[in-house]
């Protein structure tokens, strides 16, 4: 028994200074985590001698994006990547003006072939499957029963389509284009932009039909309410690093998206990065849509410089629809009948 004890007591004085070994070790620590990447900066636009945002510069807002989202897309604000590459390669296939198929009228409508044409290869940068951010369903709103109105009576004003040349469009008489606007909107060809500014006024040209937008931004009032212009009167301020234009007094020759000449237009021009010019722009005319709207589109920079567009009211198209107009109808009073 005593044995036993004796064992029981060596194996207990082997074990105890083991145990205090153990007890004095200092605990073992995980190592330190990292200390937190710093957040990047901000991007900043650079700045004018006079402290203004530099919005200066050639830019292009050439895109394959619709104004509105397709019928086969509803729902669906956003694009993937690859539903983005996907949907840029059915568009260029679909545009392509060299393809030989469909009846002879398709041929004609492709008269001029695709070296001549621009409209892009790419959708926005933010991938939306429409310019309109706003309604969310990227759809125009509802036109009031007074506008569809105004519209038919206007179409209807016109007389004959061929009558002179006020009945032209004004597009067609090279004296005002969708890319001019306001608002400035993406064509088939000629997207580029020319802005140029200081501490009172910031330009911009317009590569189609070489037009100007002059925009005083030294706090000016408008003109009075009588005073119409095709481009409207703009008045611009800076709200932050944003460019706030408010443009009214609009005539009813322009009639963007069918509007009336109290359209109040509001557009928005901010640098977001380097080679990006986010343009917004708001329509509201509470006499035409059943609620303001507004769109976006991400405009790129480019290189200079601008070369003219040389269009004027005197082009040989103008001249040519007229004299075909006339010849028509000489045509049909020798058959005793009227022109279509």
């Amino acid at each position: 028994m005593k044995r036993r004890y004796a064992i029981l007591a060596a194996l207990l004085m082997t074990q105890v200074p083991m145990l205090i070994l153990v007890a004095q070790r200092p605990a073992l620590r995980r190592p330190a985590a990292p200390p937190p990447a710093p957040a990047p900066k901000a991007w900043a636009p650079p700045r004018t001698v006079d402290g203004q945002p530099d919005l200066q510069g050639y830019w292009t807002n050439v895109t394959l994006t619709p104004l509105q989202r397709p019928a086969n897309l509803s729902g669906k604000e956003f694009f993937t990547p690859q539903e983005a590459a996907e949907y840029e390669q059915q568009i260029i296939s679909n545009n392509n003006a060299d393809r030989r198929d469909g009846a002879a009228s398709q041929d004609l409508s492709r008269a001029y072939n695709d070296f001549w044409w621009d409209r892009g290869t790419r959708v926005v940068k933010t991938l939306r499957t429409s310019l309109i951010i706003d309604p969310p369903d990227g759809r125009l709103p509802s036109l009031l029963p007074e506008a569809t109105q105004r519209i038919v009576a206007r179409r209807g004003g016109r007389g004959g389509a061929a009558d002179g040349p006020e009945n032209r469009p004004l597009a067609e008489r090279c004296l005002l284009w969708a890319t001019a606007g306001p608002p400035m909107m993406p064509s088939f060809y000629n997207n580029n932009y020319h802005i140029v500014q200081n501490k009172d006024y910031v330009v911009i040209l317009v590569e189609m039909i070489h037009d100007a937008r002059v925009i005083p931004i030294d706090n000016r009032p408008h003109l009075p309410g009588e005073v119409e212009q095709w481009l409207g009167d703009a008045r611009g301020h800076w709200e932050g690093d944003t460019l706030v234009v408010e443009t009214t007094n609009f005539t009813d020759k322009t009639a963007f998206q069918n509007t009336s000449k109290d359209m109040k237009l509001t557009e928005k021009f901010k640098r977001t990065d380097a080679d990006t010019l986010m343009y917004e722009f708001t329509v509201d005319d509470p006499s035409t849509y059943a609620r303001p709207w507004t769109a976006q589109i991400p405009m790129s920079k480019t290189e200079g410089p601008i070369w003219e567009y040389a269009c004027h009211e005197g082009n040989y198209s103008l001249t040519n629809v007229l004299a075909g107009a006339r010849a028509q109808e000489k045509e049909a009073a020798s058959r005793g009948g009227q022109s279509q």
